[in-house]
């Protein structure tokens, strides 16, 4: 998971964190020189609790009618969030507010799917 965050690191100066939550074991790496860093404790409760069941919601209602889920993106005040579905949890992107969220979407599917996270 390590290369997969440097690689997005390296991908977009506007990435913030990246983070893995799978079979229950969570991994973050959050860039080195963030200003305004948000909290490691609530980023790891995010982690854990919000995305995972805001996942299992979305999912349920995009399996009705809507195509199903490809991904989320949640807009803070400090920070945008791109959450993921992978096999066994998600993927997570913090991305800075100024940038463009969308635009980085398929640059973090394709690292992701380079480093055998998504098929």
């Amino acid at each position: 998971m390590k290369t997969l965050a440097e690689s997005l690191f390296r991908a977009s100066a506007a990435i913030r964190y990246v983070a893995v939550y799978r079979g229950g074991r969570l991994e973050m790496h959050e860039r080195a020189e963030l200003r305004a860093p948000s909290s490691g404790e609530s980023d790891r409760y995010e982690e854990i609790l919000v995305n995972p069941t805001l996942l299992v919601l979305a999912r349920q209602r995009g399996e009705i009618d809507c195509g199903g889920l490809e991904y989320l993106v949640i807009r803070y005040g400090s920070f945008f969030q791109i959450v993921h579905p992978v096999g066994g949890g998600h993927l997570s992107v913090a991305v800075e507010p100024e940038a463009n969220p969308l635009a980085l979407i398929e640059v973090i599917r394709t690292l992701a799917r380079d480093h055998g996270l998504l098929q």
